[in-house]
This record gives structure tokens, sequence and C-alpha cells, in this order.
């Protein structure tokens, strides 16, 4: 590379051939010789003829200039001029490259431009013909494992499935990851800007082992902090990394509306003063509509961190409150309503009145205190509600204790039967003095509560003892007498307090245990902060988990997390920040805890902290060499007009028309040659972008899991898998594309289908993948399958059926009668056999499908169980122990079947080998 100001030449010695120009000035001038003048007195006689074919003594000197110019254009072009080249000084030292990003959420509101600073370096390192290695700092190598030096073509094909996450690294996998560099290399470090305790010690690792150049955006850095509630409004804290100049951020909450649809609900601005980080912003809505928020977002930044998910601690409950019959009026301490009250009126919604009043209500909640009957009318209505995810909260009291509900037959409406009486001091079945509650079991909603020394019982109604009994007790007094009971009915529970709500019993309902029980059972708000020892014992299902970009997405067969993992609020690749449901309670685990504050990363002043514009290279060569066409042309249509015989140039005209038209397609075809070389040079696994991140990474994960098993496991040995787009790339260099589905992936145009039906006429293979277990059938039942259906309509797809037992895809190389995924569906569909299909005497299978069939259709998610990580650890969880990686292992199987069934086409169903695999079979 030679650089000259804004240009650069790519092969700067064919310029030599400049110096040849002033030679070819001179032989043109010279050859042919001009004719000598000779006075003629004939001559007179021609005067005034016309002659059609002129031809000057000597050429013109505007004519050789023009010609001059077209070699010099022809020279300088094929000289690989560029406007904005990368100077060697762009990167630092000469040897490996290594491109480090950090690849956190922080990195995720411009990480396009990220991605272009890289491509960058990726296209001057590969023409330095250096080793370069790409590294997130949320996905590091294993200890112990070098840094992975390659070409840095085989980089550019992997480039867009390195995405940033929605966690950050820990300060152990950093020091690890320094301390185990080895070698000498260089370093680009494009950095998210975010300040981190581990930064400064990494950086001095890098920087023994070679130069460090450091990128990093100079856009606002801004993050969320989960909303609370406070003072009947919603409050919510923004954050940013520099306190420079005031600043205004937009936050708006999204939710569902009443009719189902997402939908902002409010808006707010959050105004920065100069010199300050954080700005409160307060968001005042009726019940309804809080309760439908489901995140809060900072409008226009596209990251993790400036979204709050909501949960639990954001919706009021509503609760109705019941009471028996009391005929003690005046005596406000004494009513069982007035504990309940002062209990539950800071964080619910109350609701009073007759219980057949409250049903139409359709309460969270319903607390019926000492009541011993309800109406028959009202029976079945009122369980019908608890089986729809109702909790029926019932406490104890002098009226259920005289009543004769629950003796002989179990109510309905009640966890357990109920002895006669009850049991208190000094009564018949009494104590010798108040009893103590017992520390909860590991097994019950209320454990890890503390139990204050001072709450005691003094009466309560007994259970009747039952086979039932004891796994519906969660709360129990020291002796080991049943204190809160509790069914599941349906989606709904019924829980029983086998005390009163209000002081005559117990002294439970004047201790704030009384009030952290009813929060366990979710009868109230959640409190925003978590408490390992309030989540202990218990496992939380990802409902939904956030990528990188702050996109919510459905969080599939995902394992479930511990409770103390989770208020840790560690985040990792296990971890990820969602929403995650337990037993009776959702919680929201956020990138930006409530603590939390951001601060700019301050780098030491040696180091040069550059930004992330990129001065696009222009290749100059195409348009040199158009401009050298149109010279030429010119040329002849100047020699036309000079011999007289313009009026025979329109075929002249249309070749240089032609050669103009020629010239893009040139340009276009030279930027083609490394896609196309990267694509055949060996066997080259493919899928389809689909827009999805998230997606598109397993996609690559899988076909890269998928192309080493080949590799282990037989004669072909395919290169890295390429990520392909529809509209630009070509398909027929790729034996197999692997396309997911998602719900909103957006339609190809009709140039992209004309090259798919293109590809699957010429002997291409695509494996549609629904990733749904199959309960779409094309478009019975889920989102994926109905997008299936639009997408492959304009596709030339044969008649389909599902794979018959005789396929030629059940024995290609691994004789297999199921295709698990990470789902277990056997409906897989291929193309469907001839008509006229019979089973030869003789012969174990059918001669089906004499080519190779173009589809492949199913729902059992098969990149998920192909895809590992780098290290090669399976990415995603399959199943459970043993069975579930036998099923990884049949997945891998069905994979490999796939690609040597398009790579060999139906050999086996030849009956030329009939005998020999007969034989081989031992029939």
């Amino acid at each position: 590379m030679w650089i000259l100001g804004p240009i650069g030449f790519g092969a700067p010695w064919l310029l030599l051939g400049l110096i040849a120009l002033p030679i070819l000035w001179i032989l043109l001038r010279a050859v042919p010789p001009a004719p000598i003048v000779r006075a003629f007195p004939g001559v007179a006689l021609l005067l005034g003829l016309t002659d059609d074919e002129a031809q000057t003594d000597t050429t013109p000197w505007w004519l050789m200039l023009l010609r001059m110019l077209a070699v010099a254009a022809i020279i300088i072009g094929f000289a690989g001029p560029m406007l904005n080249p990368k100077s060697g000084a762009e990167m630092p030292g000469s040897g490996p490259l290594l491109i480090l990003a950090d690849g956190t959420w922080a990195d995720a509101g411009d990480w396009r431009l990220k991605s272009k600073r890289i491509e960058a370096a990726l296209s001057e390192a590969a023409r330095a013909g250096r080793k370069v290695a790409i590294l997130r700092l949320t996905d590091l190598p294993s200890a112990g494992e070098d840094l992975p030096f390659q070409a840095a073509d085989a980089w550019s094909a992997r480039l867009p499935s390195v995405l940033p996450q929605p966690w950050e690294p820990l300060s152990d996998e950093i020091a690890d990851f320094a301390q185990g560099l080895t070698g000498s290399f260089s370093t680009l470090w494009v950095s998210s800007g975010l300040e981190t305790p581990w930064r400064a010690d990494l950086l001095g690792a890098l920087e023994s082992h070679g130069d460090v150049r450091v990128f990093e955006s100079g856009r606002p850095l801004l993050a969320l902090r989960p909303a609370r509630y406070l003072d009947g409004k919603l409050q919510i804290t923004a954050l940013r990394a520099r306190d420079e100049a005031p600043f205004e951020a937009e936050i708006e909450a999204h939710g569902l509306d009443p009719n189902g649809f997402p939908q902002i609900l409010a808006r707010a601005t959050a105004r920065f003063e100069a010199g300050e980080r954080m700005a409160d912003v307060a968001i005042s809505l009726p019940a309804e509509l809080r309760n439908r928020v489901s995140r809060f977002e900072i409008s226009g930044v596209k990251s993790a961190g400036a979204v709050a998910l909501s949960d639990d601690a954001l919706k009021r409950r509503e609760v109705a409150l019941i009471a028996g019959r009391d005929n003690r009026e005046g005596l406000e301490l004494l009513s069982q309503l007035h504990y309940l009250r002062q209990a539950l009126e800071p964080s619910s919604d109350l609701i009073e009145g007759a219980l057949e009043d409250v049903l139409l209500a359709n309460p969270d909640v319903i607390v019926l205190a000492d009541v011993a009957k309800v109406s028959e009318g009202t029976v079945a209505p009122l369980l019908a509600w608890v089986k729809g995810g109702g909790l029926l909260l019932r406490f104890a009291g002098p009226r259920l204790a005289g009543s004769d509900v629950s003796r002989d037959e179990e109510d309905p409406l009640m966890p357990v039967r109920l002895r006669a009486g009850g049991r208190s001091v000094g009564g018949a079945m009494s104590w010798g003095a108040p009893k103590a509650l017992r520390v909860f079991a590991q097994t019950s909603p209320f454990y890890g509560l503390d139990v204050p020394a001072d709450v005691t019982v003094a009466a309560q109604v007994v259970a009747q003892p039952d086979p039932a009994l004891a796994e519906r007790v969660i709360a129990a007094l020291e002796d080991g007498t049943p204190l809160v009971t509790r069914k599941r009915e349906g989606e709904g529970q019924i829980v029983l307090f086998h005390v009163a709500a209000n002081a005559e019993w117990s002294s439970l309902p004047l201790s704030g245990l009384f009030v952290q029980m009813l929060e366990r059972l979710a009868v109230s708000t959640r409190p925003a902060v978590l408490e390992a020892e309030d989540l202990a014992g218990q496992v939380f299902t990802p409902r939904q988990v956030l990528d990188g970009f702050g996109r919510l997405q459905d969080a599939g067969n995902r394992p479930g997390v511990t409770g103390e993992a989770l208020a840790t609020g560690a985040l990792s690749e296990a971890l990820l920040p969602g929403l995650y449901a337990g037993e009776d309670r959702a919680i929201a685990l956020n990138v930006i805890g409530p603590d939390r504050v951001i601060e700019a990363m301050q780098w030491p002043a040696r180091i040069v902290v550059e930004g992330l514009d990129v001065a696009r290279e222009t290749l100059l060569k195409p348009w040199l060499l158009l401009f050298a066409m149109l010279l030429l042309a010119g040329d002849v249509i100047a020699s036309l007009a000079l011999s007289g015989r313009l009026r025979n140039a329109r075929m002249a005209a249309m070749i240089g028309l032609t050669a103009v038209m020629l010239a893009p397609d040139m340009a276009q075809a030279q930027s083609d040659d490394a896609f196309a070389i990267a694509a055949t040079s060996e066997v080259v696994l493919a899928h389809v972008i689909t827009g999805d991140a998230a997606l598109d990474k397993i996609a690559l994960a899988g076909l890269t899991g998928l192309s080493k098993t080949i590799f282990q496991r037989t004669s072909i040995e395919p290169a890295a898998p390429i990520s392909i787009n529809l509209e630009t790339d070509e398909l027929a260099f790729f034996p197999f594309l692997y396309w997911p589905i998602s719900a909103d992936q957006p339609r190809p145009s009709q140039e992209a289908y004309v090259k798919l039906n293109r590809y699957l006429r010429s002997g291409g293979m695509i494996l549609f993948d629904t990733r749904d277990a199959d309960s779409a059938r094309f478009g019975g039942a889920s989102a994926a399958g109905k997008r299936l259906q639009e997408l492959a309509r304009p596709l030339d797809i044969p008649v389909l059926e599902p794979i018959p037992d005789d396929h030629v895809l059940t024995r290609t190389f691994y004789l297999l009668q199921d295709f698990p995924g990470r789902h277990l569906s056997r409906d897989v569909w291929v193309e469907a056999a001839p008509a006229d299909a019979t089973r030869v005497e003789g012969m174990p299978f059918r001669n089906l499908n004499d080519n190779v069939t173009p589809v492949v259709i199913g729902g059992n998610d098969w990149a998920g169980a192909w895809a590992t990580l780098p290290s090669g650890a399976p990415m995603l969880p399959v199943g459970r122990g043993y069975t579930g990686e036998r099923q990884r292992e049949l997945a891998l199987r069905f994979g490999v079947n796939l690609v040597m069934h398009v790579l060999t086409g139906n050999y086996k169903s030849d009956q030329v080998h009939v005998p020999a695999l007969l034989d081989r079979l031992g029939q």
C-alpha cells in the first residue's frame, strides 16, 4: 500500500507504466511519417471537388492528448487507487491484532458504528496479511485457551453474529483472562465508555504485550433504575455517565391497553441539570393503568440498560375484605378488619362489600375474616374464581370455631377439616402457656422469614388429622400444630390462618411478621429490593429475557434459577435480565440495580481515545476504467469525424454505450470475489439472516457445532458457516441453508424469491425450522407457523408429506427413527413420494424421491440443539441429564444425515447397492 495524501494505491508498481506515456506520444507523432507536399499544376483541375473520406497528414494534438489520458487512466486504474485508504498507521504494530470489544449493554446504543470500525480494521488487516482475533469481554475464552487468531477474512463472515450482551463481565473473569495472555500482539480496544474497576488492570496487561489503541463513542451513556411505587406515584430514576451540560431524556411506560395491544401508556421527561448524573421522574397513573405497565424505556436508546422491567413491586393488588357479623360495635381495636386494613392499605387497593358484589369486581384476593359459612348460591362462583387464579384467604375466629364447618368431610372452600371447638390456654384442649411459632420449613412460602420470639398463639382452630394434612401445612407452632394451611385449586389457592386476624387469639397481627407473611402470599405489593432470605429455597422460571439491545424475548426452554441467585443479581449467560416467575410471585431482574450509578471511563493521559467515525474507503478503479472507456469512445467518434465517416459511426457509439453500462458490473464482480472464494473453497453451511440478532446468533452457533461434528465423524471437512443475506448474497454456492422462522421476520423481496426458487430448482436444500415443536402445523397454532406460510407461499415447493419410515434421510449416514432437536416432535415434512413408489420384493425400502428433497420443514429447534460456545460446550440446554444428552446426540445425527443427503443424493436408494446393503445387514 502506497499512500499519497487522501489517495492510496494497492499496486503502486503499475504506476511505472506512466513513464511510457511520453515515449508513446513520440511514437504516435512519428509513425506513420507525415506525407511530403509536392506542387503539381494539375491539382488546379481538382479544385471544388469534395472527398467523402479525408485523412489528416498529422494526428491533432488534442486527439493525442485524449489517447494519452485514456492510457493513463487505465494504468492508474489497475494500480488499485482508493479514496480515504486505511494506512498501516491506523493499526498499532505489525504482528497479530487483537480487536477487543467490551460487548456489554453499554455498547448496544452505537453498536452499528462500532461494527463499522471493526470492519475497517479487518479490511486493513486483510490487506496487510495480519492474523486477527475478535473478542468480547462478555464472552472470553476459557482459562488456558489461546487467543483465536485467524485470517481477517474468516472473521468478516462471522462479524454479524458478534453482538453486545445484556450483562457486564466479572472482575475475577477479567483478571484470569489478563493473567493468561501470552505472546506479542497489538490491541484495538472498542470501549463502551463505562467505568469499571478492572479496566486499568486489563489495560496494563494488554500494554505489556504490545501497542494499544482505544476507540470510544462520544454519545451520552444513559440508563434506568427500576421503578418504585412511592406516595401514590411511580418514581423512576434516569442515570447518565457524564455530568456536563443540561440534558433531557424522555421516559416511556409501555404495556398492554385494555384491548391487549402494546401501547405507550405514559411519557415523562427526565431533566439532567449541569453537573448532575441522576434525574428523577414521577408518573401518576390510575391503578388500572399502573397494573398494565410492563416496562419503562428511555426513548430512542436501544440498550438493555435503558430498559427497566416491572413486576409485582409496582402492581397494587385489589383485595376484598369481608368479615363475619360482629356485634361489638364501636370497638375498633377488636375488629379483625381493622388489623387487615392497617397491614394492607399502604400497598393494596381495598374493596369492601357483600361477597356476591365483590366477585363481580374480580379482585386478586378475597379475605374472609371469621366467616363460618358461605351461602350455597355463592359457593360455585367463588370456587370458579379460585380455580381461575384467585387467592381465597381465610382467618379463624369465634364464629368459625363454633360452627360445624369441615367436621366430617372437607369443605371445598377450606384447605383442611377442622375439629369442633378449638384450642386455647385454659380450655378443654388447653396449653400450659401460649405457644411460639416454629421456624418455617424450606417447602413453605414463608421460608427465610425471621420468627420473633414475642409472637405467640393463645388460641386457634385445630385441623383434623388427615393423610393430606402434612403437605398442606405451611406454618406451624413449636409443638407441630398447624398454624397456616394451604390447598391448591386449579390456578388458585385457598389459605387458612388458624388464628384470628385481631390480637385476641395471638400477637401475630401486632408484629411485622404478619405483613411479611401477607406479602409472601402475594396479598399486597412486593418490596422493590430483593433479599436473599426472602427468596431462599425457591426456584424461579424465566418467562421473558432481555438481549443486549433491550429487546424483550420469550425465554424458551431456559432452566430455572434459585431465589438466592436471583437476589444477588449477578447477570451472566446463565442469569439474563428478564422476568422470572416463582410459585406465587413474578420478579423482574434488571441490568441496572436500584442503587446503581454509572460513570464515564477516565483513560490515562498516555492513551489517546479516538472516535468511531470511519472515513469510507472508496475504490477508484471502476471509475477510472469507466473514464478511460469514455475517452476511447470519444477517440473513436473524433477519428470518424476527422475521416468524414461520422455518418457510419452508430455502431461505434453503441459499443461505447455498452462498455459504459458494463463498467459498474465489473466493479460489483470484484466486490463479490471475496464472498465467492470464501463460500466455494470448502463445503460451507449457511443460515438465512432473519433480522433477530439472538436468533441469528443461535443459528450460526448451531451450524458451527454441526460443522465440527461432520468434520469429526465423516470425510467431509466443512469450513466455518456463513450468515447470508437473501437480498444481496448469491445462494448457489451453498448446498444447504438453515432458515429459522420467527413471528416478525421481514418478507424477502421479489428478487430474493427469484433467487430462492432458482436455488431450489438447481438442487439446493432449505431446512425451515419454526422452533415450536411443530405445534404450528403450517399455521394452525403458533405465530411462527403462520409466518412460515406467508414466507413460503411464493416458493416453488413440491407436495409435502411427513417423512416416511423408509425415506433415505433415515439412513444416509446414521440409521434413525426420530429427528429431535431441542424438541421431540416426530413430524418432519419432506417432498412427497411419487404416487407409483412401491416396495420391490427383496428390498428393505422404496426408491423414494429420485432427487434430493428441496425442503425439509419442522419445528424441533435443531440449531438450538447443535449450537456450541467457542469453548465447545453446548450453548443451550436440551432435556435433563443423560436423556437430554442422548436427545442432543440424535439431533446431531439428524444434521449429519441432512448434509450427507444433500451432498450425495439418494445413492442409498439405488438398487445397485441393495445386495451389498442386504449382505451387511446379514439378510
